[in-house]
């Protein structure tokens, strides 16, 4: 799981750019307001939700105006409610209404995906199996949506391109085949997880026998993913992908894989609805 500690650099750049595309040379309707105003408000959620996001509503105030106080009542992963109030602020009245758009940008959208994690974790959770998320992001915003995923419950596959191989049909078709491709993988990059994904269970065996360490078994039946999953006899790890929905999902989960990849988690979520409100004196 990322830590909030590894994504400091990650958050600060995240709200550089969302505040250079948003207030860009100055908020001219917050310069209506007298400076010297000094307003309370509080952000509340209009749903149930799976909160995610504090780390980027800090640094947008803390960027915006390093006065501005921030009162958190929930904790990244938090269940809420409908109604709930997630944090109160305190400050100038113009940094408050300059930051809240980007605030809130962050944070509705980390925890559409946390809720949506958290509603996909509990679907599986009398199973053994582990669900992954995918590469399927909005871009500049990988590092916390991946983060978001784990708060909501599921877990994290590979960051990148970077961190971990995952050869699939156009990569074995470029190196020569299964054997070549993972060969090759373990000789570059020794150390480096080496997954493969295989459409029969001739394919299979050859990537089992090539030594991969996970095999991603691509839009398989259960019915097949069941005999894979005793064809391999634990000689590597499995991975479920490809056409896997709502209703099919726990059929998949009971079949003995260990892993089931989904990129609706990232790329499917929906904004939580919240709303900031100014508190009357």
């Amino acid at each position: 799981m990322l830590t909030l500690t590894e994504l400091k650099p990650v958050v600060e750049e995240n709200v550089r750019t969302a505040l250079l595309e948003d207030v860009g040379q100055g908020d001219i309707t917050a310069e209506l307001i007298p400076a010297s105003d000094h307003k309370r408000a509080r952000v509340i959620s209009r749903q149930a939700a799976v909160v995610c996001g504090r780390a980027w509503v800090d640094e947008v105030f803390r960027q915006v105006d390093p006065e501005v106080k921030v009162e958190w009542l929930v904790e990244d992963g938090e269940r809420v409610e409908r109604d709930q109030v997630l944090f109160r602020l305190e400050g100038s009245a113009r940094s408050l209404l300059t930051g809240e758009r980007a605030a809130l940008n962050f944070l509705q959208t980390l925890s559409g995906t946390a809720t949506l994690s958290y509603e996909y974790a509990q679907r599986v959770a009398d199973t053994p199996v582990t669900l992954l998320d995918t590469r399927k992001t909005i871009p500049g915003l990988r590092m916390g949506q991946k983060y978001a995923v784990s708060c909501g419950g599921c877990s994290n596959h590979r960051i990148g391109l970077y961190d971990a191989f995952l050869i699939k049909e156009n990569h074995i078709m470029a190196c020569g085949g299964i054997e070549q491709a993972i060969q090759t993988a373990r000789t570059n990059h020794p150390g480096k997880p080496v997954e493969i994904e295989v459409e029969t269970e001739e394919q299979l065996e050859r990537a089992l026998a090539a030594g991969a360490d996970i095999v991603m078994l691509d839009n398989f039946s259960p019915e097949r993913m069941i005999a894979a999953v005793a064809q391999t006899a634990g000689r590597a790890k499995l991975e479920a992908s490809g056409n896997i929905t709502d209703e099919t999902l726990l059929d998949y989960a009971s079949t003995g894989v260990d892993y089931i990849s989904i990129g609706a988690l990232t790329k499917h979520c929906r904004a939580v609805d919240l709303s900031m409100r100014i508190i009357e004196d």
